[in-house]
């Protein structure tokens, strides 16, 4: 099993050696290779008991895949909140097996295929009974690349995790996962990363958030409900900032 000290020393050599491929690395974060991350479990007490309060929460946290052979994790950069009453949302119909991991109480993965092409990865995000979710749109990879690589059939970093499919592959997410706690130990689980110092001594900038209109969907697609990091490379859409 790989140290999730080397994983974290080989994205920082990867994105440091990017550094002379433009197309790779327009506005990569700098980063300092001096320890691996430190990820403690969050307790579903953090997570807040709203689907669009949530969905920006989890903008910087973690998401940790735990695989027999190595373990993978990512920071989220993006998401999507899918609240009550959402005529764009699985849920709005009410509870079927398919969506039933939706109105588990908040904190709960739910999976789904999509498209008969890929997985796609989901919170619960409100109270036992009543439907919401918020998609992880996108990460910015931590842990197990070299796993991720395998997986995606890939070298280039910034292909590994872009996207829910990509991640969800990346990740080797699928339906087996559906409705696993993502606040108790298991094969899947949201983290955050304990306060660290940079290189210099100062704490890490703070995140600045955008917001637009969710991407692939005709019903409510007015609404400003796709929340992101500003300025990470890891984003999979647009991202032009709304007041």
């Amino acid at each position: 099993m790989l140290s999730r000290k080397a994983g974290w020393e080989d994205l920082v050599r990867r994105i440091l050696d990017s550094r002379t491929a433009p197309e790779d690395c327009r506005d990569l974060p700098a980063l300092t290779p001096c320890e691996a991350p430190v990820i403690r479990r969050l307790r579903r007490t953090e997570l807040p008991a709203d689907t669009v309060a949530l969905a920006r929460f989890l903008i910087g946290k973690i998401v940790v895949r735990e695989l027999p052979s190595a373990r993978l994790s990512g920071r989220i950069v993006e998401t999507e909140a899918y609240p009550q009453r959402d005529p764009a949302a699985h849920h709005f119909r009410g509870p079927t097996p398919r969506n039933r991991s939706m109105f588990l109480r908040r904190g709960h993965a739910y999976v789904y295929f999509s498209y008969g092409n890929h997985f796609m990865l989901n919170v619960s995000a409100e109270v036992a009974g009543v439907g919401g979710g918020v998609l992880i749109r996108a990460l910015e990879p931590l842990e197990g690349i070299p796993q991720m690589e395998q997986h995606r059939k890939t070298t280039r970093l910034l292909d590994l995790t872009r996207g829910p499919g990509r991640l969800a592959s990346a990740l080797h997410i699928d339906r087996s996962l559906d409705g696993a706690d993502l606040c108790a130990p298991g094969p899947l689980w949201l983290g955050a990363l304990t306060p660290q110092r940079n290189a210099d001594g100062q704490s890490p900038r703070a995140l600045v958030l955008g917001k637009s209109p969710r991407i692939g969907i005709t019903r409510a697609a007015h609404r400003l409900l796709r929340f992101y990091e500003r300025g990470n490379p890891f984003v999979s859409g647009p991202t032009c900032l709304h007041p």
